[in-house]
Parts: C-alpha cells; structure tokens; sequence
C-alpha cells in the first residue's frame, strides 16, 4: 500500500479550511426585541442560531425592518422573495405569502391588566371591556374586534407594527401610566418585557364565533421559505420535530406563552 504523500494532505487540508462554511440565511428585523436585534438578543435570533447548529451550519443574517412603509409583506418581498436569504423564524402556519414549515409554537393575543383591579375578563364579549379604557395595536385582530362590537371609537390605538421607532414595551408603559386600563395584544410580542412588570394579569384570548363570524386569537407560528424551496422546508420540518424540546425552553426562557400544538 502506498503511504499518503504529506504534501497532498496539506495541501487538502488547507483547501478544506478555506472553503466558507454553509450557512443559513435568515431574514430578520435589526431592531425589534423580544423578536430580533442586531445583537442576537431576541427570541427569533437564538431559534435561528439552535436551528443552524442542528443542521451544522452557521447562521447569517439579512437586516431589514418588519416595520414602516408596507409592513411585514414588503419586508418578505425585499428580503425572502428577492433571494436576499432563505427563511424567516416567524410565519403564521399555512400563511399565503410563503412556504411554511410544520409549526413550532402555538401563542395567542391576550388581555392585560393590573392584577390588582381584578376585573373580570375572559373574553372579548366580556362586559367590564364595554367599561373600560382598551388599548390594541393597529392592523391587528385585536382592532378589528373592537369594531365589531363598536367599542373602536372609545379605545386608543398604538402604531407598534409600523413605527420603527416604538418599542413594544411602549404598551405596558401606557398600561402602568393608566393612559389605558386594558391591552389586547400579541403575547410574544410583549414576552421579554414582562419580568419588569409583575404586577400585570395576562389572560389568553379564546377563538370564538361570536357576531356569527369566527374570530381567530391564536395562531400555529412556523418558519417561512420561499415557495417552492421544498428541500429546504423538509430540512427544517425534520430539525423542528426533532429538537421541539430546546426550541420550546427557548421560548419559555424568552418568556413566550405557548399552547398546546398538535403533530402537523
């Protein structure tokens, strides 16, 4: 047998260490916690970086803000549609816009208020919400509730989804400063400010069909891929099913509330 020659494996070698990485690219925003910042603070920053590492790879991300001029939709277009990177962490499940994977959480829109006030609200139905001052974010379920049952005129609503320069911790701040006495929002998107507030009741939302026509509070989040990329959504499916239990203690940790989910 012939012995290997030295010179060939070194320089097979340093080849090898040359060639970058593969990585997975996500679009993400810069500037949005508790989702995503630029220091890999948020909770869409570190399911990202427990999904590359499964897949053994990097991961690499693509800024550009959910927020402003066109919203999430035009953040999809410029980024995920235009090839600017390959999968964004958060996509409701079964979303039109994209390809989406199995889910990975199930949260909702919830009610918050002091704990102390004790008010008894369970649903959006419920009548201490006709008594009260309500504060929803715009172009949301929440807001559109509130038409329904014709209670938008006397609630004050907030523009967190398209100012790029209003943090979602502004919620609970209107809260404290009683400009509101109750808030109708997305739980995750409040999560990694709650340790500041522990004197705040948060109560989950229920789907109804009230008025006759359904409302929906709770939404399956799954990653989103071009449509299209089915092997790059078989490869996430499969790292989601099996590494649900460090995805799921990382939301805990980032104090995202979650439901039960079922198999998908």
């Amino acid at each position: 047998m012939r012995k290997a020659n030295p010179l060939i494996i070194a320089s097979l070698w340093s080849l090898a260490l040359s060639i970058p990485a593969t990585a997975l690219n996500v679009c993400a925003d810069p500037n949005y916690l508790p989702f995503s910042n630029r220091t890999g603070d948020g909770f869409e920053n570190k399911i990202a970086g427990a999904v590359a590492k499964a897949l053994g790879e990097s991961v690499d991300f693509t800024w550009a803000s959910h927020r402003g001029h066109g919203g999430f939709p035009q953040f999809l277009s410029s980024t995920l549609d235009a090839r600017k990177c390959d999968v964004v962490m958060s996509l409701p499940y079964g979303s039109p816009e994209e390809l989406t994977t199995r889910p990975y959480y199930v949260s909702s829109y919830v009610f918050v208020f002091d704990k102390s006030k004790r008010y008894d609200i369970t649903s959006m139905d419920s009548p201490a919400l006709k008594r009260l001052k309500v504060g929803f974010e715009r172009e949301t379920p929440a807001e559109d509730a509130l038409k329904v049952r014709g209670m938008i005129l006397e609630a004050v609503g907030f523009d967190v989804g398209e100012d790029n320069e209003v943090s979602p911790a502004t919620l609970l701040d209107a809260l404290k400063k009683g400009t509101i006495d109750v808030l109708i929002t997305w739980q995750p998107a409040i999560s990694g400010f709650l340790r500041d507030y522990p004197d705040l009741e948060i109560v989950g939302v229920p789907n109804s069909r009230t008025l006759g026509g359904p409302e929906q509070y709770s939404f399956p989040m799954s990653m989103g891929v071009r449509a299209g990329d089915d092997a790059l959504k078989k490869r996430l499916d499969d790292v989601i099913e099996k590494h649900q239990a460090e995805l799921t203690a990382i939301l805990k940790e980032s104090g995202v509330m979650m439901q039960p989910q079922g198999v998908r």
